[in-house]
């Protein structure tokens, strides 16, 4: 497995480098200092996963991660920041990350973000990931409980009612109950209508997909 790893410290790109190989045996892991350099290390040999930061000298985080994906779409991206603004994790969203975790994160949250990324999924770190669902710019949320929420989002990635409950310690039928109450609340009729809901928000990508 490959790793790109795009931060403009050397010292920082040194720690969190011998990081990742202990976390993950058998990592390779090449670096790049800016954007110029990353789009230069990907065309060389096109790594299994790219993790950049917003702050790069040049060519931004963002504008490197809009040219990796154009020139290959399916690269994953995660970006590793100390910026927790939430329009810039929506910004990198957009610009085509599968994923946005700060700098504060432990070694776990590290390792579970590129491992998920890497079998093809989304991942954002949880407190990140909890603003933007109550913040996504659709009051439709608003009038939600934190538990209510949590079902919401769960629902909305497709999980199935039976493993919302083992993962919640809850019964089968407080989820079904949870399940009738959101269809009420957002007027609609189906499971299926609830999951295009949470599509339409984009909150069905604010946790781990």
């Amino acid at each position: 497995m490959n790793i790109l790893l795009v931060d403009d410290h050397a010292v920082v790109r040194l720690g969190y480098a011998s990081l990742l190989r202990s976390l993950l045996p058998g990592l390779h892991v090449r670096e790049a200092a800016n954007g110029e350099e990353a789009l230069q290390r990907v065309q060389e040999a096109v790594p299994n996963l790219v993790i950049i930061g917003f702050g790069l000298p040049g060519i931004s985080g963002l504008e490197t991660t809009r040219r990796l994906r154009q020139r290959l779409p399916q690269l994953r991206v995660l970006f590793f920041s100390q910026h927790t603004e939430l329009s810039l994790v929506r910004q990198a969203l957009e610009a085509g990350a599968s994923g946005y975790i700060t700098k504060g994160a432990t070694p776990a949250v590290m390792s579970e973000a590129v491992q998920r990324i890497l079998d093809g999924h989304t991942y954002i770190e949880q407190a990140l990931a909890t603003e933007l669902a109550y913040h996504p710019g659709d009051h439709r949320l608003q009038g939600m409980t934190a538990r209510e929420l949590e079902i919401f989002l769960m629902l909305a990635k497709g999980t199935p009612t039976r493993s919302i409950a083992a993962q919640l310690s809850l019964s089968s039928k407080t989820v079904s109950n949870y399940l009738t109450l959101l269809k009420s609340k957002l007027q609609v009729t189906s499971h299926a209508e609830l999951v295009h809901v949470g599509i339409d928000m984009g909150v069905a990508h604010t946790f781990s997909l």
